[in-house]
């Protein structure tokens, strides 16, 4: 009899054992029959890789009150002749032409074709713009390699830098949210600080147009040094820029050239001739 109940208690035991087991097992068939994770397709990785590569030339614009990066077709066409090796991601597709890329590209609602707003020569200029700033959908998404203009369709990755910024911002925010009740030598010095800033942005803004004033008298040349400070669609590459673009408009004609010049230097006399006297305010000041 005790035989018998030692058998009965190691069978028990051992069915316990197999329900304990049971889920394991089962949790690994399953495991092992989920399917596996997607790979990315090729081509956004390609298209990541050379809208982060600087070789290829881009510019921001606006199009349908949104900003886009776009580039040319005949940069495209360059950029994968002097760069075969960026084309290894596509694997199989790494032979395929500049054309057939882009086409891919569009396909795939990864890039679209655009075209500029303006089509027509503005006055006052010569030719148009090489890198229109307002851009329109094209009605044919095919590649072209003259007077193509190509969107990215995709958010580009976020930088480090971005990353960054995205936690300051809100500190910054509050922090200028509970400026009145700072000590007073941190307002004293936000005061100051901001006024050096205003000064500085003004003292650049007439340093720019006074260099402007004097080449295009002298030269007819519409030279813009230092950054735009005030414009709304600037870059931040556009922004630390301080070599001028190529002036691609219309020579000025002479005579406005001397208008312009006339009138310079009349409000100049005019100024200083009703500028104060030295001695007298001197005077002032004394009293």
């Amino acid at each position: 009899m005790a035989g018998k109940g030692a058998k009965a208690t190691a069978a028990k035991a051992a069915e316990k054992e197999k329900g304990k087991k049971a889920p394991g097992s089962r949790s690994s068939r399953a495991c092992s029959q989920e399917e596996p994770v997607p790979k990315k397709d090729v081509y956004q990785l390609f298209a990541e890789k050379v809208r982060d590569n600087k070789q290829l030339e881009s510019r921001w614009a606006v199009m349908q009150e949104t900003r886009v990066e776009y580039f040319r077709g005949k940069d495209f066409t360059t950029f994968i002749k002097n760069h075969p090796e960026v084309g290894e991601i596509l694997g199989p597709d790494k032979d395929m032409e500049a054309e057939d890329i882009v086409n891919t590209l569009l396909i795939k609602n990864l890039v679209i074709r655009c075209d500029r707003v303006w089509k027509t020569v503005r006055p006052g200029k010569k030719k148009l713009s090489s890198w229109p700033a307002h851009l329109e959908i094209h009605q044919e998404q095919v590649f072209t390699e003259n007077d193509g203009f190509y969107a990215w369709m995709f958010l580009k990755r976020r930088t480090l830098w971005q990353t960054i910024l995205s936690f300051i911002w809100p500190v910054f925010a509050l922090a200028v949210c509970l400026f009145p009740v700072y000590p007073y030598q941190c307002k004293i010095v936000v005061l100051y600080s901001c006024a050096g800033a205003l000064l500085f942005i003004v003292s650049l803004l007439l340093l720019r147009a006074a260099i402007f004033g004097v080449l295009w008298v002298l030269l007819g040349k519409r030279v813009w040094f230092f950054p735009n400070i005030n414009a709304e669609e600037t870059t931040f590459r556009e922004l630390v820029r301080f070599w001028p673009v190529k002036d691609e408009g219309e020579r000025p004609k002479w005579t406005s050239r001397l208008f312009y010049t006339t009138v310079a230097l009349l409000v100049i006399l005019l100024l200083r001739h009703h500028a104060p006297d030295e001695c007298h305010l001197s005077d002032e000041l004394g009293q």
